[in-house]
């Protein structure tokens, strides 16, 4: 109970700590003075209305598309192989499943009458294929939507400034002030 009194504590003053902080203004580098593009707060819904309209074209408006589009137009073209795959076997089942229960033959009949699937597998395979057909259809949205978003937060985070600049540096620095028993602080340094 003590140790995580002693922990809130420390993290209050840390967090006071990091709240006074301030960075010298007079002293400004040359790497520091870049130009900052104008803030467009409409730069998230066009990148997700491009990508909604055509999908992948709010990556290419954001200019992070070269490992994205691969991988948008690789899904959506497997989902999209894998519903109409699944489609087509379950019509194949569902038109043999028919077919045997009017008496008639179908082409799962094997040598000598003797059929290849039972009824009961004609069935069970509708039942499965009609699944995974729901479920590539299912991730198919999935990704679309998931692009859409990606295009939205992707310009909403292009507009913060990020840069090899910022980091954080943990120091530890002694107390001079206690001479009989040294205390340790904990400070961190960090720089914009």
């Amino acid at each position: 109970m003590h140790t995580l009194r002693n922990i809130l504590i420390i993290t209050a003053v840390f967090l006071c700590q990091l709240s006074f902080a301030q960075k010298d203004s007079t002293r400004i580098k040359a790497k520091q003075l870049q130009i900052v593009p104008e803030y467009n707060p409409l730069s998230p819904s066009k990148a997700a209305f491009y990508s909604a309209i055509l999908p992948g074209a709010g990556q290419i408006y954001n200019n992070r598309y070269w490992w994205q589009l691969p991988a948008i137009y690789g899904g959506l073209v497997f989902f999209t192989y894998q519903y109409i795959d699944n489609d087509n076997q379950y019509d194949r089942y569902r038109t043999a499943f028919k077919l045997r229960s009017q008496g008639l033959p179908d082409e799962f009949n094997g040598l000598n009458g003797n059929p290849n699937i039972s009824t009961a597998g004609l069935e069970n395979a509708q039942k499965v294929l009609r699944k995974n057909r729901d479920l590539s259809l299912l991730g198919a949205v999935v990704v679309y939507v998931l692009q859409i978003v990606e295009a939205s937060v992707r310009a909403h985070l292009l507009q913060f400034e990020t840069n090899d600049n910022l980091s954080i540096s943990p120091t530890v620095t002694p107390d001079p002030m206690l001479v009989e028993a040294p205390k340790v602080g904990f400070r961190l340094k960090y720089s914009f």
